[in-house]
């Protein structure tokens, strides 16, 4: 199977059965993507792929071939990191760390689904969404369990990063 991740091709010969999250983690040892419920609750092993938000622990990876999938690993570097991993340092938006990976991933594809007008369940109007408050923020990253309570440092990373505050309500930039 050939797999585009983090804009580099791997082939891999893995069963069929393999899930995205394991191939990651066992199969090419991409190991930021964490496993957590193992049943798509909890949000540990989000990835984007395509741009989208998914929980890779749920999703076959023979799925994703042909498709471009981005971990954490693809959205910064330890000496350059991404401008929502500097806001997560910055704010406190983690304590264990063992979402935080999960978290960010999701961070870039909420706002990416926000800029694109799709409501979340909260969202009050449905015909193309273009302002986000702090309920519908935190209804959009609901998906995204955090053990330790770090979310107040993980929405004002979040808010930093992602949503203008200069205009009300606050509207999504584009700040990947």
């Amino acid at each position: 199977m050939r797999f585009s991740i983090n804009g580099d091709i791997h082939e891999v010969e893995v069963d069929v059965r393999t899930s995205l999250l394991d191939l990651l983690r066992e199969h090419l040892h991409l190991t930021g993507s964490k496993k957590g419920c193992n049943q798509g609750a909890c949000g540990a092993c989000t990835v984007l792929v395509d741009g989208e938000r998914i929980n890779a622990c749920l999703a076959l990876a023979v799925q994703y071939q042909g498709r471009e999938i981005i971990t954490i690993e693809g959205v910064g570097t330890p000496g350059q990191l991404a401008a929502i991993q500097a806001a997560f340092v910055k704010h406190d938006g983690f304590q264990c760390g063992y979402c935080t990976p999960g978290q960010i991933c999701s961070a870039i594809g909420m706002a990416a689904e926000a800029k694109r007008g799709l409501p979340s369940f909260v969202s009050a109007d449905l015909s193309g969404l273009s302002t986000i408050d702090h309920d519908e923020l935190r209804e959009r990253m609901s998906g995204n369990l955090c053990r330790c309570g770090a979310y107040n440092g993980i929405i004002d990373a979040i808010r930093e990063v992602f949503v203008d505050e200069t205009t009300t309500p606050v509207k999504f930039e584009e700040a990947a």
